[in-house]
């Protein structure tokens, strides 16, 4: 079906696949820190003409966690590397504002987005593990609100980072041995409740203007985030079509008070696609890659406390799932999950096996046809932008949907058959934003 609106499509990297045990597969990758495989993925995703390549990324290692979650490259370093072996496709990464500084951060995604000639993109995060704290001097995480406070205030130093430059600052006058014009830099002089940042950043203004702001936050804090500050948003779904449209305009109906439109904001949820040439062929992969799942009680509960942010060991693995009290950790996959197994009646042990399957997200079995069947019911119902591809196991899963589901969504006039511009603004159809105005510095950097 033809539909004026187009599909975005990112993927997810984790390169022992999404599934837990997708690296167990034949022929499957089971390294997160070869590089050479990394590189390969992007260019198949790129060949693909996806938006974005994203790396999701964690400051704390643990070894019940996902085996791409164990041992993982530093993903700006990593993308730094993609944007010299890729050309199109939008380059995303992780990098929590609980454990960084809004000048570094401004720095790294400026720089990335200058390599790559526009098309980087920071997925803000405030962290949802207290492990994490444990590796920079804290006991736990700060109190879920607060972190989200001091997240916004985080986003709006980087931006205005991002702004203490003009276009056309860089002017290089070698007749007048001017360097930089002075009326087009400026200092940010912010001190707020959580920073204190004078700038200017020390490096022009990058082919984005901003590069891309992600977020997947989806409580009430974490949805007033994205409305105001964020390009993109990445949200778990639970397959519910009811419960993804109330989330979908819930997010969309705040922009106005922020000044800005729908478009301005794409929604793309995950799903984890195993594509078979037929539905039974592809529902047996996804039972073998469960069957691989089965795991001792105490892992169980560990999981399920990570993923729940909520102390499940006291609980019958076999009971169902009872009211559970609002975590301080990550609360919008905890509600994803929990939805779904109250809507079909779970025990933990049940969730368990979806938690570590698509670590919570949609899995979707099918033939090509089929699963483009329910990523085009979606989108055109305005449950959904487009989505965020979740492969079972790298590269073979990611090929097929590449090779059979891209090539069907084009044929239905729903995604692009090549780019239409060189930087991720392009792909997502956003205007490039100009710099707000500020005083300038007092004196320019001469001969």
């Amino acid at each position: 079906m033809a539909n004026q609106r187009q599909m975005h499509l990112a993927v997810f990297w984790l390169g022992t696949g999404n599934h837990s045990a997708g690296w167990r597969m034949p022929n499957a990758n089971f390294s997160n820190s070869d590089w050479s495989f990394v590189e390969a993925g992007a260019q198949l995703a790129e060949r693909g003409k996806f938006d974005l390549f994203f790396v999701g990324d964690a400051v704390s290692m643990q070894l019940d966690l996902h085996p791409s979650f164990i041992t993982r490259l530093e993903p700006t370093t990593l993308l730094a590397g993609l944007a010299r072996v890729t050309s199109k496709i939008g380059l995303g990464a992780t990098v929590s504002t609980s454990f960084s500084e809004p000048y570094n951060v401004a720095r790294m995604f400026s720089s990335i987005d200058h390599m790559s000639n526009g098309r980087a993109a920071w997925n803000v995060v405030t962290s949802t593990m207290d492990a994490s704290a444990l590796n920079f001097g804290e006991d736990r995480l700060k109190d879920h609100d607060l972190r989200y406070e001091i997240a916004e205030e985080f986003v709006d130093v980087v931006r205005g980072l991002w702004d203490t430059w003009d276009d056309g600052a860089l002017v290089a006058d070698k007749e007048r041995g001017l360097f930089v014009d002075p009326n087009k830099v400026r200092d940010l002089n912010h001190k707020g409740r959580f920073f204190s940042v004078k700038g200017a950043l020390n490096i022009e203004r990058c082919p984005q203007g901003h590069p891309i702001i992600i977020q997947a936050g989806g409580s009430e804090s974490g949805q007033e985030l994205s409305a105001r500050a964020a390009d993109l948003v990445f949200t778990p779904i639970n397959g519910d079509m009811g419960s993804a449209k109330a989330k979908y305009e819930s997010l969309k109906s705040r922009l106005p008070k922020y000044g800005r439109q729908r478009q301005d904001l794409a929604i793309l949820p995950g799903i984890m696609p195993i594509v078979g040439d037929s539905a039974d062929q592809a529902r047996e992969e996804l039972a073998q890659l469960q069957q691989w799942l089965k795991a001792s009680d105490a892992t169980v509960r560990s999981v399920l406390t990570k993923r729940l942010g909520r102390d499940v060991s006291a609980y019958d693995l076999d009971a169902a799932i009872p009211e559970l009290p609002e975590t301080n950790l990550g609360q919008s996959f905890a509600r994803t999950l929990l939805d779904r197994a109250r809507r079909e009646h779970m025990t933990f042990r049940d969730l368990y096996n979806i938690a570590a399957a698509a670590r919570g997200h949609w899995a979707i079995c099918g033939t090509a046809t089929e699963v483009a069947d329910v990523l085009e019911e979606w989108f055109v119902a305005e449950a959904a932008d487009g989505f965020m591809i979740l492969p079972a196991h790298f590269p073979r899963s990611f090929e097929i949907f590449i090779d059979r589901v891209v090539p069907e969504l084009q044929r239905r006039g729903l995604y692009r058959h090549d780019y239409s511009g060189t930087t991720l603004r392009d792909h997502l159809g956003l205007r490039r934003p100009p710099a707000r105005a500020a005083r300038p510095v007092a004196e320019a950097m001469t001969g």
